[in-house]
This record gives structure tokens, sequence and C-alpha cells, in this order.
């Protein structure tokens, strides 16, 4: 233990730090200060592979200095600082892919992932001061998304952390931090699919069977999962659809057959990434007045989509974003592992496989050749 500047001693611990974009998680030992107003430190029992953590790799997003990586976590709380009410040493825990403010006008009107803190997730430094907690070879790490839970243990803002039952299993609950409420979400709020309307999934990794779910649960007549991995597409029968592709090209026949030339009322797009090109094909898949909800990241520098605006004009087509599946982590998180307890929502079959803190490089590549729904690190 070394002396901290937060007025305590520093905690030992370790992590996986992004030390350049286009390089591999390094596992380093890192020092943590203790929490400081309103926050928490939090011991980390499992945490999902994302793709949003892979962006920083392959320069998807821009990526500002060695940074701790990890949003879809789930723990417990072992300390708290100065001004924390709603969270216990004990407490058990999943992350909000932020600390939603509760008072800018997003949040007042129920939506917190708009909430005017998103404007520090890029940062990553602490909301409260934009100072580090988190120091590793003699420098400041930044943590995504205001959390890295690529970590045994980490600090944050109590609002970036939603309490939950202790019953519930950490390896499970985790997913509903990101990749289950977004993909939900993107269903349920978003799309707002409505029972008997015909649905299209592209891409059914870990967001897309979430998707596919949220859609079931919704309603949904047929589900049709487009994805050029035969496992993806395998899988995504036990989450509720009904018919599978390996591409859009080859989507748009068997859509266009089962529906008799209407087409599909919702679109939600969760590949790993978008591009600009591919938007009027997605668009030809729905019907008249339907809706295309872009959940999955575009590369940051791409400005250029190809499609008709024609299209769009004539047949009242919408294309809309949904960041976090429009979600509101106060009332989701419980939600969600509220359908778990109760058998409606398959969490379990999510969870392709596990690895701990050293494999990390392991389940990211697993993730990109398509082994997985969803890889989740586990620490001991």
């Amino acid at each position: 233990m070394l002396g901290g500047e937060k007025g305590g001693p520093r905690l030992q611990t370790q992590a996986a730090v992004l030390w350049e974009p286009g390089t591999k998680w390094e596992v380093d030992a890192i020092e943590l200060d203790p929490p400081g107003d309103e926050e928490v430190l939090v011991r980390l029992v499992a945490s999902g592979l994302c793709h949003s953590d892979e962006h920083f790799m392959t320069g998807d997003v821009p990526f500002f200095g060695p940074m701790i990586g990890g949003h879809e976590g789930a723990g417990v709380i072992e300390e708290v600082g100065p001004g924390v009410t709603s969270l216990a040493p004990g407490d058990h825990v999943v992350t909000s892919f932020l600390p939603p403010c509760g008072r800018c006008p997003s949040c007042l009107g129920g939506l917190q992932n708009l909430c005017d803190m998103g404007m520090y997730i890029a940062d990553g430094w602490q909301v409260m001061d934009k100072t580090a907690r988190h120091h590793a070879r003699g420098q400041d790490l930044r943590i995504f998304c205001m959390l890295g839970a690529f970590a045994e243990h980490t600090v944050g803002h109590g609002r970036s952390f939603v309490k939950i039952d202790d019953d519930l299993p950490l390896d499970r609950a985790c997913l509903v931090a990101c990749g289950v409420s977004t993909g939900w979400g993107s269903a349920v709020h978003r799309a707002q699919v409505q029972p008997g309307e015909d649905v299209a999934i592209i891409g059914a990794g870990g967001v897309g069977c979430a998707a596919i779910q949220g859609a079931r649960l919704a309603g949904a007549r047929r589900i049709f999962a487009i994805d050029p991995v035969e496992f993806k597409r395998q899988q995504a029968g036990l989450f509720g659809a009904t018919h599978v592709a390996a591409s859009i090209d080859d989507a748009f026949p068997l859509i266009q057959e089962l529906t008799r030339g209407r087409m599909c009322h919702r679109i939600i797009c969760t590949m790993s990434v978008g591009h600009g090109e591919l938007m009027a094909s997605i668009m030809a898949l729905a019907a008249k007045r339907g809706r295309v909800v872009v959940t999955n990241v575009h590369p940051w520098t791409e400005t250029q989509v190809t499609m008709s605006m024609l299209d769009l004009l004539t047949m009242e087509k919408e294309l809309v974003g949904s960041i976090f599946g429009s979600s509101n982590p106060g009332v989701d998180v419980s939600r969600l592992l509220d359908l778990y307890r109760d058998g409606l929502l398959d969490l379990d079959s999510m969870v392709t496989r596990t690895y701990p803190l050293g494999r990390i490089n392991e389940g990211f590549q697993d993730m990109r050749e398509g082994r997985n729904i969803r890889g989740v690190l586990v620490f001991d």
C-alpha cells in the first residue's frame, strides 16, 4: 500500500489496460485512490466483453490515452465515500453506462441514456472533479464510461452503480449493464415493436440476441435474424428468432415472400460495426412507415451514407438512432432481472464462455471470430 492522494492509502489491484490503440489489452498492477465525495469502491465479480470496448482498439471511436476498459460489470460495494446514501458496503450492484444526474431535462423526461453527464464519457475521468483514481506505471489512467470494469476493483460515482438483489448471479446480472439493456431497449423502447409485427435484427451477437428477446417479449409475429456466422444463426433460434439469413441480400427475398411484399415493420441494426453504404439495402427491408433503428456504432470518421431519400419520403419510413437501447438504468436493470428471475429473459444461454482476467485477449478474439454470443470475464 502506498500513500494515496485522496486522503488514504492506495489499493493495489489488477486491471486490463489499453495503452495504445491497435494494441492488445495488458493486464497490469494498478493503484486505486480511495473513493472521494459521492464515490464508491467496488470489487468486481464479472464483466462482459462488449464490442464498445473493441472500438477503441480498432479506431472506430477516438482514443485519448491509457484506459482501463470495461463497462458491463457486476460486483459488490466495499467502501463508500462522503455523501453516498443510496449504497452501502456489501450491496450487490451492476454498472450503469453513465452516472445519470437526475436533474437535466433528459433525466427528468425519463431519458437517462441521454443525460448531460454523457458529455464526459469520452474523457474517462471521475465526473465530480475530472481527475483520476486509477494509476499505473506512474501515469493516471482513464476509465471507459467512467467505470473501468475490466478490473478486480474500481472506483466510480455512486450513480454509476445500480443495487440489485443479493441472490442474483453476478456473472449473469452483468449483462444487463449494457448488452442486454441495449438490445432489449432497442426493440422495446426505440423500435417500439408491437404485437403481430414483423421484425428483422441485423447482427445476432450479444446485443442482437437481446433485441430478439425484446421483440419476442413485445409480441412480434416473425423475427428474422441476419448474421453471416452460422453459430450465431443457430443460437438466434434459442432466443426467439423464427427465421434466419446469412446476409441482408439473402434476407430480402425471404422477407419479401413471407410478408407478401410488405416487408418488416421494424429493423434493428446490431452489427459489430455499421457502414453507411449498407443503409440503402437495410432501408429496403422496411415496410411502409417502417422504422429502422441504428444501435451499432459507425466509425466516427464516416460521413457518407448511401440510401434512397425518395424511398424514405414516399414510403414514410423512419431512420432513428438509439444509444444504450434508449434505456433508463434506474428502472430497466431491475425490470430485466425480474424477467430473468421469472424465466422470461434468457441470460444463461447468452453467456457462451467465461474467462479469467489474464485471458481477456482470448475472449476478444473469440468475439471477433464469432464464437461467442457473449464472453464474460470472471474475477477471483
